[in-house]
């Protein structure tokens, strides 16, 4: 596959807990196929290996709306602790 991330993980520990979380919202069943899922409704042709074809703007796109739709969700999550006083 491509490169590693550069996104790093403030508390290393929410690792699981974040890979639950982008299972739940993307509906895969493993972390690694979120992209290909996200990739696949787009209409990108993302493929395992190397994807040199695509464009910044394409991969932009993949992983904007992973990433996205998790920042919303743990937003939701974070006001409704802070309306029960959690």
């Amino acid at each position: 596959m491509g490169r590693k991330s550069r996104n790093k993980i403030l508390v290393p520990e929410a690792r699981q807990a974040l890979n639950a979380l982008k299972v739940e919202i993307i509906g895969t069943n493993k972390p690694e196929d979120a992209k290909f899922e996200v990739a696949k409704g787009l209409g990108i042709p993302l493929e395992d290996g190397y994807n040199g074809q695509l464009t910044s703007f394409h991969a932009g796109k993949i992983g904007g709306k992973i990433g996205g739709s998790m920042v919303k969700e743990l937003v939701k999550i974070a006001q409704e602790n802070m309306k029960n006083g959690q």
